[in-house]
């Protein structure tokens, strides 16, 4: 994932909405939205190269998201493992405080940099990894964003894609005013525009919500809405292959476990 945004509401009837794009490589093979064969108690897509995910939820009543932090500077090893693993094993760990609490002191040095999201309707939290900072936070209530620095660093596709969900209405804007500004092609202006330390032209490109290219580009568009009274979380899926071109669209409904 590298452009989520979220509201995140514990004790109401809909405690959390997200709308997420993943952009990668066109030609890393993946799965669609879907429940895991191999753990029927999962469902998202899935990276066929690594075997993670970058979203997915499960039944027990948990819910987990990952970005990649884009920092050339942050050195880190070949043998690292996946961060889709993450999510993997924030649904699935038995104890998911204590085995956030296990990374941030440390575990978490190991992965190159990282924002995982991770919660269970009631408490949601952000577990950062950068170069030099490895900090675990829990999400205030409200409406945020998380593309490849941290949470609401206000790059100006985060802050145009959290706007469409802070004005959404539940009847009329979710969850297609949130596509709609998670669809956008549109590139920052030079003077708006963060330096990653991957020159002007690449952050030209990934400045805009919906990346467009040829080889790299925006793969996945994913929305969830957790449903707290009819114990249920809603998602949906839509695809695209290279320049965009619409390649899928899938949804789902996961029934909670209890």
């Amino acid at each position: 994932m590298c452009l989520i945004v979220l509201r995140f509401m514990p004790g109401t009837p809909v405690p959390l909405r997200l709308a997420a794009n993943r952009d990668e490589f066109h030609d890393r093979p993946a799965a669609p939205l879907g429940v895991w064969e191999d753990a029927p108690s999962i469902a998202g897509g899935r990276d066929l190269e690594a075997g993670g995910t970058w979203l997915a939820v499960h039944r027990r009543g948990r819910v987990a998201a990952v970005t990649n932090v884009r920092d050339p500077a942050l050195k880190v090893s070949a043998q690292a493992p996946s961060r889709g693993q993450l999510v993997r094993d924030a649904l699935e760990c038995p104890d998911l405080p204590a085995w956030l609490e296990g990374l941030a002191a440390g575990e978490g040095w190991r992965y190159a940099g990282f924002n995982l999201l991770a919660g269970d309707g009631e408490r949601l939290w952000h577990l950062h990894r950068g170069r030099d900072r490895l900090i675990l936070t829990p999400v205030a209530p409200g409406t945020h964003g998380l593309s490849n620095a941290s949470l609401d660093t206000p790059w100006p596709k985060l802050i145009r894609a959290r706007q469409a969900l802070h004005h959404a209405q539940e009847a009329r804007g979710w969850p297609e005013a949130v596509l709609e500004a998670l669809g956008d092609t549109r590139t920052a202006d030079d003077v708006q525009l963060p330096d990653t330390g991957v020159g002007l032209e690449r952050e030209r490109q990934l400045s805009a919500p919906f990346i467009l290219g040829e080889r790299y580009g925006t793969r996945a568009m994913t929305w969830l809405a957790w449903h707290a009274h009819e114990r249920r979380i809603d998602l949906g899926e839509r695809r695209f292959g290279p320049h965009g071109v619409a390649a899928g669209e899938s949804e789902l409904s996961v029934t909670l476990l209890g």
